[in-house]
């Protein structure tokens, strides 16, 4: 994996303030457990009240977090003065999300200085069990100097 220098010595502060104040995250109980250069990983307990008819989890519960960890990967490496917005994603569901978390990964795969491309991965974990269940592609666009759109 490539290693990313960020462009804010206190991005991490930032990610963390950022994804305090987002309150779809909050709403889905979910927690941001880690934040890197360029990666970030949100993770979510089982919620029954979450689900589809068929118990899992919904598709667009999986695609909420994953969105989130990719965007605030591309926020990991921006500017301090930057705000992030997804242009565009595509997802592809693997298998079902059901287990006891699931975990989200967002990595940058191409810092830019308007768009950021990212990957992410959410995966469910089921005791010791460890399962794929969606993967992304994500643009990302960097705005700078929009006071209404901070972090």
């Amino acid at each position: 994996m490539a290693r990313f220098e960020p462009r804010d010595p206190d991005f991490e502060a930032r990610v963390l303030d950022s994804f305090s104040r987002q309150t779809a995250m909050q709403t889905l109980g979910a927690v941001m457990v880690r934040v890197a250069p360029g990666e970030v990983e949100i993770e979510m307990p089982y919620r029954a009240d979450l689900t589809q008819q068929h118990g899992y989890i919904h598709g667009g519960i999986v695609t909420a977090i994953l969105d989130s960890a990719c965007g605030y990967a591309a926020l990991s490496l921006s500017a301090s003065d930057n705000a992030v917005l997804t242009i565009e994603y595509k997802v592809n569901f693997i298998a079902p999300a059901k287990g006891q978390r699931l975990l989200a990964r967002g990595t940058v795969v191409r810092p830019g200085a308007t768009v950021t491309v990212c990957k992410g991965d959410v995966l469910a974990y089921d005791g010791g069990e460890e399962k794929l269940v969606a993967t992304m592609l994500a643009t990302m666009m960097l705005i700078p100097d929009r006071r209404d759109l901070a972090g």
